[in-house]
């Protein structure tokens, strides 16, 4: 810990909340790149509306990221944004640099997103159990949130 804080949770309790969050912080800060990748390279037909969908998405991770290292600060632990942790901890597929059209962006990112949202809910449960009912909130902020998303990008590869 970096700091003695008047919250009541024990250091124990803190320590595991904080690894769980870290975790999610690395795939987040992925998450995030690969939203950016996608909008930056999808071509196409539809490529206007699919560029702002995924700077929208992109907008909405960036907010996940926040509130991930922020809980981990103050619970008194220090969050790791650097690239080279989240090139090693990151637990996502990595993104297909070949990508280029809509539904191959839209396949890839939903694929990671989808992940996350999975990952997010198990931190949901993890987090109940070690008593951090914060932690597990912010989660299950993040899942709601996560999903919504995911329904954004699988909306435009459903067949009508």
């Amino acid at each position: 810990m970096t700091y003695t804080s008047r919250i009541d949770l024990s250091d124990h309790v803190r320590k595991q909340a904080c690894a769980l969050l870290q975790a999610r912080l690395s795939d987040a800060l992925d998450l995030e790149a690969q939203a950016k990748q996608a909008h930056w390279n999808v071509k196409g037909p539809h490529f206007l509306q699919l560029h702002q969908l995924f700077d929208s998405v992109h907008d909405e991770i960036e907010q996940f990221v926040d509130l991930l290292a922020e809980r981990i600060t103050t619970l008194g632990h220090v969050a790791d944004g650097r690239i080279t942790t989240t090139a090693s901890a990151t637990t996502l597929y990595g993104y297909p640099l070949e990508a280029t059209g809509g539904e191959a962006h839209l396949k890839a990112l939903a694929g990671s997103l989808g992940a996350f949202g999975k990952a997010v809910r198990v931190g949901i449960d993890q987090a109940g159990t070690i008593g951090d009912a914060d932690t597990a909130d912010l989660f299950t902020q993040i899942s709601r949130e996560t999903d919504k998303q995911l329904w954004f990008l699988e909306a435009h590869l459903q067949a009508h």
